[in-house]
């Protein structure tokens, strides 16, 4: 999935790709390297598309080992709904392999009937699972995984016992997001996507790298 079928020079896709990596908004690349807001914006849109593509592909591999478990919600907020009851927010799935990759997907809800497909379907079988005490995980007691949970009404963490790894991956991700006050719920699972590339390749000299490449750039 190439992008030089574009009416950016290959300069200047190549600055827009070092202003993307360096967290810059669409308006402010636009300026800097003299294009377009708009022929920015869908350029921006074109590498989300591109790199959520690529990592659908690498989450075909399963995790195994250690793995911590736990949804969370995004967007706005009804006056009376908090937490996991919150009203007009947006329910994302999401597992962290200890010393590992992300992987996150948005969900219609976190129920145990949609969230246990996607469980065995990413984690291989007698991995250790860990999970906070959410009733839709209860399944896991009678599965094909060792299952750990953590009380959080209670602790934080007992040992090994904790999902801080993804619990700070989703404070990380809602920090990045904030910036752009409010993205389409159409659009949110590409920023989602590009939230879970910057956690699994962490340092921007990897990140241009691999961006350039998938770019075919």
């Amino acid at each position: 999935m190439g992008m030089r079928k574009n009416r950016l020079s290959i300069y200047k896709q190549e600055r827009s790709i070092e202003h993307f990596v360096s967290s810059s908004t669409a308006r402010t690349t636009a300026s800097l390297c003299g294009v377009n807001r708009k022929t920015a914006a869908f350029f921006f849109l074109r590498l989300r598309e591109h790199l959520a593509h690529e990592l659908d592909v690498e989450s075909e591999a399963m995790f195994g080992e250690k793995i911590e478990v736990d949804e969370s919600y995004f967007g706005g907020r009804r006056k009376g709904k908090w937490g996991r009851y919150s009203a007009g927010k947006v329910p994302v799935f999401g597992l962290l392999k200890r010393g590992g990759k992300v992987f996150t997907k948005v969900v219609r809800k976190t129920k145990t009937e949609t969230l246990m497909p996607l469980i065995t379907k990413k984690i291989a079988p007698d991995s250790l699972v860990y999970t906070d005490s959410y009733r839709s995980y209860n399944a896991l007691d009678v599965s094909d995984f060792y299952h750990e949970r953590i009380n959080h009404s209670t602790e934080f963490a007992k040992g090994m016992n904790y999902i801080n790894g993804i619990e700070n991956f989703w404070n990380q991700t809602k920090r990045m997001l904030r910036k752009y006050n409010g993205i389409p719920k159409n659009s949110f699972p590409l920023f989602l996507k590009e939230c879970e590339f910057r956690f699994n390749y962490d340092t921007p000299k990897q990140q241009l790298k691999i961006l350039k490449d998938w770019a075919d750039i």
